[in-house]
């Protein structure tokens, strides 16, 4: 190979870069990353501090601004803009619905609906939520336990990720604007002046969101990759084995990235959906059907009947300092704020993957479709888990309380019939959907640092794969499950607030376009953009 072969992709990586963005965002996560090597109690004690600050005294915000979110994505599902195109009006889809929905369910919510499913609802049953307000494992804490966790995997945590993909496809494939975070900006600096130092800034608090987030889903995972393989071969990996895993893992990612949209995410998504939706039909058939169809019916209804009631709940009659109660913060306000974290790269990849596609088509595939998927897989898991502890078959909360969340799956599986085979399935799931999950943000962070190239070069997704990684596997050695989740709290805050300017966004680009077609006048302008809207086909 020549040298000129060599420097070649080097040169690609430096020709591409939006140098501020890269450069901050770069920084951060190498500050991180030496924070925790050099100084680990230091950075955890910094970290736990900005962590309880958030949830305690600012947690009702995060709880505010998810239900406003809920609210504008279904007012985008029955009203007038769902028609409106992502993209000009007789552009068709670029991927195929089933593709399509395989993607965008892999990367926005499959790695930790892994981690979750056997644990979440084991947890709440045995420390019930003062919402649910029933004894410690009794039939209405069951109830209660497979409620919370359809309240905190549904309809809330897919509308984050919504709102934010839909500006930044609308204005960048009616407008030329960058697949980048900064886009939801153009109504009022308009597109040209998304190279602004505040358009700059936005993007690099993205960055440092998305590393957070996606740091959070590698760590918890990747725990429950390695108790996973303690489970099946009594082999202790220790600190460096978990820093030897999660490498492993970080380079499976960022090769499957490297293969682009169409040969590696797309192939890996459909392989992932078609294993969740044979453990799934598995785990219910040969697991207690009949009590798991009871709970989670009553369990749904109760999810529906009193969903805007969960949703401003923030327990502070049984706060001691009348803020957001323990209970509250440490799981919806921790859920709200992981889902936050999550929206730059759920965003950004979702817009990736919509061109052609129409608002409603949008809302209502990563909503209400995802949702659907969502909601057996709890029900399963969670009703299996509870009734095995109930009826002794299998002590998961002992397993839990000496291995952690991670270890509740295992148990779980053994205890049913073909369950050594099972657990085989369970584990390679967990792989590969942290493997799409981390892909797709690998391929954000490419984006962000480009100043919104598709298909950023392969250098850039080695970096980001590779810084990731460490700080994931750092977040595991020195603090555990309470870092990951601190750290997804601290840096999905900032997005609550750019969450909800990507709301008044829509509403300013898409009340123009949609007042166009009603009075069916051609060459108004978007505010802030100078340029012009088309009316859009109403069929």
């Amino acid at each position: 190979m020549s040298d000129s072969d060599t420097q070649r992709p080097v040169a690609e990586f430096l020709d591409e870069l939006d140098h501020v963005v890269f450069g901050v965002g770069f920084v951060v996560a190498a500050v991180a990353v030496l924070g925790f090597i050099l100084r680990p109690e230091t950075a955890s004690g910094y970290m736990n501090s900005a962590n309880d600050f958030l949830w305690t005294v600012l947690g009702w915000w995060y709880l505010i601004a998810m239900f406003v979110l809920v609210a504008f994505v279904g007012f985008l599902i029955f009203g007038p803009w769902g028609n409106i195109k992502l993209g000009d009006d007789d552009e068709e889809p670029e991927f195929t619905f089933l593709a399509y929905f395989a993607m965008l369910y892999s990367a926005g919510i499959a790695a930790g609906i892994v981690f979750w499913g056997p644990a979440e609802a084991i947890f709440h049953y045995d420390a019930v939520s003062p919402f649910v307000g029933a004894e410690s494992q009794s039939p209405e804490a069951a109830v209660g336990a497979i409620q919370y966790t359809f309240f905190h995997w549904g309809i809330s945590a897919w509308t984050a990720y919504v709102v934010m993909a839909l500006p930044i496809a609308y204005f960048a494939y009616r407008y030329d604007a960058p697949l980048r975070i900064s886009t939801v900006l153009a109504p009022w600096i308009g597109v040209e002046n998304l190279d602004s130092p505040i358009a700059k800034a936005i993007d690099i608090l993205a960055v440092f969101a998305t590393i957070g987030g996606v740091a959070t889903t590698l760590g918890l995972v990747g725990s429950q990759f390695l108790v996973g393989v303690e489970w099946m071969t009594g082999v202790s990996v220790g600190d460096s084995g978990t820093v030897l895993v999660i490498t492993g893992l970080t380079v499976a990612f960022t090769i499957s990235v490297a293969l682009g949209v169409e040969k590696g995410i797309r192939r890996l998504s459909y392989f992932n959906m078609g294993l969740f939706a044979v453990v799934t039909v598995a785990t219910f058939v040969l697991g207690p059907t009949a009590y798991i169809m009871s709970v989670g019916t009553e369990a749904l209804g109760a999810y529906l009947n009193q969903f805007v009631t969960m949703s401003f709940y923030t327990g502070a009659a049984e706060s001691t300092g009348g803020g957001v109660a323990e209970w509250v913060g440490g799981w919806t306000v921790f859920y709200w704020a992981w889902w936050f974290s999550w929206t730059p790269f759920v965003g950004l990849f979702i817009a990736r993957i919509s061109r052609g596609r129409t608002v409603r088509q949008v809302a209502v595939t990563g909503v209400v479709a995802s949702t659907g998927v969502t909601i057996p897989w709890f029900a399963t898991m969670g009703g299996t888990a509870i009734f095995l502890q109930e009826s002794g078959r299998a002590d998961i909360l002992t397993v839990v309380g000496e291995l952690g969340e991670a270890g509740s799956g295992y148990p779980l599986f053994e205890a049913l019939p073909l369950g050594g085979l099972l657990t085989v399935l369970f584990l390679v799931l967990v792989t590969t959907f942290l493997v799409t999950s981390a892909d797709s943000s690998t391929l954000a962070l490419g984006m962000l640092t480009t100043g919104g190239a598709e298909s950023p070069s392969t250098v850039n997704r080695v970096i980001w794969g590779f810084l990731i990684g460490a700080l994931a596997s750092l977040l595991m050695v020195t603090g555990g499950v309470d870092a990951l989740q601190a750290a997804a709290i601290i840096t999905g805050g900032p997005f609550s607030i750019i969450a909800l300017l990507a709301v008044a966004s829509m509403g300013l680009a898409f009340g123009t376009e949609r007042s166009l077609f009603l009075r069916e006048e051609d060459g108004v302008e978007v505010p802030g953009t100078g340029d012009v809207v088309g009316a859009q086909d109403d069929d």
